[in-house]
């Protein structure tokens, strides 16, 4: 099936606005601008990538496709995509934004998903169906918890209860949405202050999610597919640097060097449970396409015997219901053991992918 591929990283931003009609802020729209060749990493030959600009994403694109081998990639833009023949529409993430561009822009109506469908993958893109799926995932060896509060008051409770948190609003982009507090410093003549940004969330998109604060000691993740007949297929582990809580950068190595990696830190049969658990039991009936959960290992109590540290996993800190810089690395992962490096987003006059060797 000739398939129209689009590149639109500010998804998320636009779930929160919930808005048929969006204008994405400038870093967003240079991002897309400037990256927007980016599905020609898993495109077919005969599929369509939708871009700003045709012949600069040519020229974006071709060092890194020849370095690959991909063939050679069909750019197209907003004033042809109403003339091309295809069969269906996959973009970063879906959002009634998108689905109003598209049909602007002259793709068929049955081509795009329906107001209701949009609707539904929007309440499966709430952090609160992450926090669900966090608690199907605890198990031994295990770590994390996630409450939706819906009022001040009951982020108060969350902060007197765990001292140190991170407070989530139910939708953001990537190192945007999120806060972290230390209880004590907001309390004011014995007073608990909360700050405006969390009134302002809670009254913005109806809840806040709050979390403990853990001792991260590293970024991962897994990145999944939902096929059309409703099954999850797992694709691989994501290895990435975050700063700020922002995506830096993906480590390109083999599936085999990936989890010689991870086992410095945790048991790769707890790794297999997990992700055997989250493909048997992630609650995303409905949707289909690709999908990325978010983990980390934290520090856990010492072992005072040994003195030794010891590590848990959190086994969902997001859940992304899109396509990942971690699909995008895997696209381009080696087949040798030995080879291992990085993939990083610069912004530098403009947003550009490097490799380079670790």
């Amino acid at each position: 099936m000739k398939t129209l591929y689009i590149f639109n990283p500010e998804h998320e931003i636009a779930l929160a606005a919930n808005l048929a009609h969006f204008t994405a802020p400038h870093a967003g729209r240079q991002l897309r601008a400037d990256l927007g060749w980016l599905p020609a990493l898993w495109a077919d030959a005969d599929d369509y990538i939708l871009v700003d600009h045709a012949e600069s994403a040519r020229k974006a694109y071709e060092r890194l496709r020849r370095r690959l081998g991909r063939p050679i990639a069909a750019f197209v833009d907003r004033g042809t995509i109403g003339h091309l023949d295809i069969q269906q529409v996959k973009p970063w993430g879906w959002d009634a934004a998108m689905a109003t561009d598209l049909r602007r822009w002259g793709v068929a109506d049955d081509l795009l998903p329906k107001a209701e469908q949009l609707e539904h993958w929007r309440q499966l893109a709430h952090r609160r169906v992450s926090a669900l799926l966090l608690s199907s995932l605890r198990m031994e060896g295990t770590v994390g918890e996630a409450v939706e509060c819906s009022t001040p008051e009951e982020v108060e409770h969350c902060m007197l209860r765990w001292q140190c948190v991170v407070v989530k609003a139910p939708w953001s982009s990537s190192g945007r949405g999120v806060r972290f507090y230390d209880t004590e410093r907001l309390i004011d003549n014995g007073v608990l202050k909360i700050d405006k940004w969390i009134s302002n969330i809670i009254k913005q998109q109806g809840s806040v999610m709050v979390e403990p604060f853990y001792d991260k000691v590293k970024d991962f993740g897994m990145e999944f597919e939902v096929g059309n007949d409703g099954k999850i297929r797992y694709l691989g582990l994501s290895l990435f640097h975050t700063k700020n809580g922002a995506y830096v950068g993906n480590v390109l190595a083999t599936e085999e060097r990936k989890r010689q990696l991870m086992a410095h830190y945790i048991s790769l049969s707890l790794l297999d449970d997990i992700c055997q658990r989250i493909i048997e039991q992630a609650p995303l009936a409905g949707y289909t396409g690709p999908f990325g959960i978010d983990m980390m290992v934290v520090k856990g109590m010492e072992k005072t015997a040994a003195a030794e540290r010891h590590f848990l996993l959190h086994p969902c800190v997001e859940l992304n219901l899109r396509r990942t810089m971690g699909h995008v690395a895997l696209c381009m992962s080696p087949t040798d053991d030995d080879v291992r490096q990085v993939m990083r987003i610069a912004l530098e006059d403009h947003y550009k992918l490097h490799i380079n060797k670790i």
